[in-house]
C-alpha cells in the first residue's frame, strides 16, 4: 500500500500574505513537496484551513453583522474555490486530490467514526490526496474543533500516522519572542514538558485562523504522547516537509 503516512496541517498565516490573500506559490510549494513524497511511497493526508479568507476574496466585504453566521458564509464560499485551487496544483503532478470535511462527532467511537477511517483508507489505497478541513458552514458552538490543530491531531491519532507536522509561519518554538535576535528555536520538547513560559502569541487576535503557538505545542504534545512525532516549522521555506522526512533538524521536534 504504502511505506509511511504523514499528517501536514497547513494554517492561514502559512498561505497568505501581509494582505491576507491566497498566495499560490506557497500552496504550489506545498504540492510539490507531497508528490515527490508520493513518488517515495510517503502518502499524505493534508488538513488545510484558508477557506474563510478564499470566501472573502470572492464575496468581498459581506452585509452580515452575526459573526458566526458571516463565517459559516465565507467558508461556505470559500471551501470550493480552495478545492479548485489544490486540484488544479495536484493535477500538474498528475495526482488527485479529494475533500474531507469532518466535524467532531465524525470522532466519537461508533458508525460516524468508522466511515471516516474506511473513506480516508479508501483515497489513500487509490493514491488520492484527502484534503480534510473543519466543516466551518455547518460546524459552530459545541461541535466546532478549537482549531485545524486540534482536527491534525485526531486525524493523525485516527489513521495511526508515523509523523505528525504542524506548518506555521515561524521556525518552530522559540526560548523568547521570535523577532528577538537572541531567542533561539527549542529543537526537541517531550510530551509532559512545562513550557508555558515559552508561549506567546501576540498576533493571534489580528489573524484568520483560530489557532497559534500555544495550540500547536498542545495538540503536538498530545500526539506524540500517543507515540506520533510531531512537528512545528515554518511552512514557507521551500523543502520543509522533505527535510523532515529525510530526518533534518527543522523546527521543533515533539516526541517521546
Amino acid at each position: 500500500m504504502y511505506d509511511e503516512l504523514i499528517v501536514v496541517k497547513v494554517g492561514t498565516n502559512v498561505m497568505t500574505n501581509r494582505d491576507k490573500r491566497i498566495v499560490r506559490p506557497v500552496l504550489g510549494n506545498l504540492v510539490r513537496q507531497i508528490a515527490q513524497l508520493y513518488e517515495r511511497n510517503i502518502m499524505t493526508i493534508l488538513v488545510s484551513s484558508g477557506s474563510v479568507i478564499a470566501g472573502k476574496e470572492v464575496l468581498g466585504k459581506a452585509k452580515i453583522k452575526d459573526k458566526t453566521q458571516k463565517r459559516q458564509v465565507y467558508s461556505a464560499i470559500g471551501q470550493p474555490r480552495m478545492m479548485r485551487l489544490y486540484y488544479n496544483i495536484f493535477h500538474q503532478y498528475g495526482m488527485k486530490c479529494a475533500q474531507v470535511l469532518p466535524t467532531k462527532r465524525d470522532f466519537s467511537p461508533g458508525l460516524h467514526r468508522d466511515n471516516m477511517i474506511n473513506c480516508c483508507e479508501g483515497l489513500l489505497s487509490e493514491g488520492v490526496v484527502p484534503i480534510a478541513n473543519e466543516d466551518d458552514a455547518v460546524s459552530v458552538t459545541m461541535s466546532m474543533f478549537s482549531d485545524n490543530d486540534e482536527l491534525a491531531t485526531l486525524i493523525a491519532q485516527l489513521m495511526k500516522a508515523d509523523k505528525l507536522i504542524l506548518l506555521t509561519d515561524t521556525d518552530g518554538l522559540y526560548d523568547g519572542h521570535p523577532e528577538d535576535e537572541h531567542s533561539k528555536v527549542i529543537k526537541k520538547v517531550r510530551p509532559q514538558e512545562d513550557l508555558d513560559e515559552f508561549i506567546e502569541d501576540p498576533n493571534k487576535a489580528e489573524g484568520e485562523g483560530r489557532g497559534g503557538m500555544g495550540s500547536k505545542l498542545n495538540f503536538a504534545q498530545m500526539a506524540a504522547a500517543k507515540n506520533i512525532t510531531t512537528y512545528i516549522a515554518n511552512g514557507k521555506k521551500e523543502n520543509t516537509i522533505i527535510d523532515i522526512i529525510d530526518g533534518k533538524t527543522v523546527g521543533t521536534k515533539v516526541s517521546m
